[in-house]
C-alpha cells in the first residue's frame, strides 16, 4: 500500500544526485518526444530537495521541454508517415492522437495546444499531431494556419511555463511544510489517481 511513497523517496534521492540537473533537462526533452515519464517526477522532487532553485529547474523545464516539443512537431510534419505511426502505435497513442485530432478539428483549435501544454495530457501526441495536421494543411491549402510553428512554439511557452513555474511557486513559499503534506498525502493521492484512471478506461470500453 505504501507503492507511491517508496517511489517519491526514490525521487527525492535521484533529485539529491549531482546530475540530477542532466537528468531532469533530459526527461523534459525527450517526454515531449515520445517518453512516457512526465517532467514533473523529476521537477517537484528537485524542487523539494533544493528550494532555492526552484525556479532555475521550473526555466530549465519550461526551455527543454519546448525544445522536445519543436521536434516532436516537426516528427509529425516531416515524416509521420510511416516511421511516427508505428511508434504511435507501439506505445498505445493512437486513440490519444484521434482525440486530440477531433479537438483540434472541431471543438478547441490552437486552445488545445495550451490545454495540453498545461495539463497532464501527453504533450508529445499534442506536438506530433499539431505537426501532422500542420503538413496536412499545407498540402490542402498552402498554409498551416493557426497551426504554424511559431504559434505552437508561442502557446508551448505560456502553457509549459505556467504549468512548472505554479509547481515550482507552490513549493518554494510552501517549504517543509508542502514536503510534509506530500509525505502524509502521497499514497493517497497516488491510488486516487490510479482509481480515476481506471474508471475513465471503463467509461471508455463501456460507452
Amino acid at each position: 500500500m505504501h507503492f507511491f511513497s517508496y517511489i517519491y523517496e526514490v525521487c527525492i534521492k535521484l533529485a539529491k544526485h549531482p546530475k540530477a540537473t542532466w537528468f531532469l533537462c533530459i526527461n523534459s526533452f525527450i517526454e515531449s518526444i515520445f517518453w512516457p515519464i512526465p517532467p514533473d517526477v523529476m521537477l517537484c522532487p528537485m524542487c523539494l530537495a533544493m528550494p532555492n532553485r526552484a525556479w532555475k529547474y521550473a526555466f530549465l523545464t519550461v526551455i527543454t521541454s519546448v525544445c522536445g516539443a519543436f521536434c516532436g512537431y516537426y516528427l509529425g510534419y516531416f515524416i509521420y508517415d510511416p516511421w511516427i505511426a508505428d511508434l504511435i502505435d507501439w506505445f498505445h497513442y493512437r486513440e490519444a492522437m484521434n482525440t486530440v485530432r477531433l479537438w483540434f478539428t472541431n471543438e478547441y483549435g490552437i486552445l488545445m495546444i495550451f490545454i495540453g501544454a498545461f495539463t497532464p495530457i501527453p504533450y508529445k501526441v499534442i506536438a506530433i499531431t499539431a505537426g501532422l495536421m500542420a503538413a496536412e494543411s499545407v498540402a490542402n491549402t498552402g498554409t498551416a494556419g493557426l497551426l504554424g510553428i511559431a504559434y505552437f512554439i508561442l502557446v508551448s511557452f505560456v502553457g509549459r511555463g505556467m504549468r512548472f513555474y505554479l509547481e515550482a511557486a507552490l513549493i518554494h513559499w510552501g517549504g517543509q511544510k508542502m514536503e510534509h503534506v506530500i509525505r502524509r498525502y502521497v499514497d493517497r493521492l497516488g491510488w486516487a489517481c490510479v482509481i480515476l484512471i481506471a474508471l475513465y478506461v471503463a467509461y471508455k470500453i463501456v460507452f
